[in-house]
């Protein structure tokens, strides 16, 4: 039987991570590191300078894999996203067969925790269809909490509701009913631009908790075009962007 351990390591800082992920990673026999390109070597390097400076198990071994990419030429988004999953399983059942067998414990260093807009406990679920697992998740420090924080803002106002959607849905469906306040996730178009500015205060953030972090906020009609402007440029140098932002409207 595996033990499969997803572990939340918020956005990248060492900081983040809690006691119990430390524990987690030292307990495990073999951790995975995922590769997503030259273009975001970054990404695997800060897994792997967070193994390095927290492990300290001799016998915990690593193992790297290259991430399968998402073909975006075909198919409707759903059957892109199972299509790119089940590739995802395959390789990660691949790599834990060859490094350690079907017995033993894994785990798996994941962006911000799990269970907010992350994909990863849905692969391990295709993983536990051909392999003997059990899933534990260890939760970690989410980008809107990172974000909030470097805000020094709350979230929500006093009583009201507040939505977490994605750039995608906003772009194609504006703006949600029930809501004045929105958290915007997984949005590579700014799809702020898409939204009546009038009324509208954004607080922006990219590599949120990190040493590159970069901050922004105000009317949206005054910062919009600084944000896509300093978000072009931020990606351009490190090669990859993580980014988050809130929009709230006057009622």
């Amino acid at each position: 039987m595996l033990d499969f351990i997803l572990i939340g390591i918020g956005t990248g800082n060492p900081d983040h991570l809690t006691l119990q992920a430390i524990k987690a990673l030292n307990s495990a026999d073999l951790i995975l590191i995922p590769r997503k390109g030259e273009t975001k070597a970054d990404l695997a390097e800060l897994r792997r300078a967070i193994v390095a400076d927290v492990v300290t198990n001799p016998a915990t071994r690593i193992a790297e894999f290259d991430l399968p990419v998402r073909n975006e030429a075909t198919q409707s988004y759903r059957a892109r996203v199972d299509d790119w999953h089940d590739a995802i399983a395959l390789v990660w059942k691949d790599t834990i067969l060859g490094e350690i067998g079907s017995s033993g414990r894994v785990a798996l260093l994941v962006w911000g925790d799990p269970s907010l807009y992350d994909s990863t406990l849905r692969i391990a679920e295709r993983v536990g269809r051909s392999l003997p697992l059990t899933i534990k998740v260890i939760p970690g420090i989410t980008s809107l909490q990172a974000l909030t924080a470097a805000h020094a803002m709350p979230i929500n106002e006093i009583g009201a509701p507040f939505t977490v959607t994605t750039g995608r849905r906003l772009r194609e469906q504006g703006w949600p009913r029930g809501a004045d306040t929105l958290a915007i996730m997984l949005d590579g178009d700014c799809s702020f631009r898409s939204v009546d500015p009038t009324g509208v205060t954004i607080w922006w953030g990219a590599y949120v908790g990190m040493a590159e972090e970069i901050t922004l906020s105000g009317p949206l009609s005054d910062v919009a075009d600084r944000i896509v402007a300093t978000r072009a440029e931020a990606r351009a140098r490190h090669g990859w962007i993580m980014d988050i932002y809130i929009l709230r409207r006057q009622t």
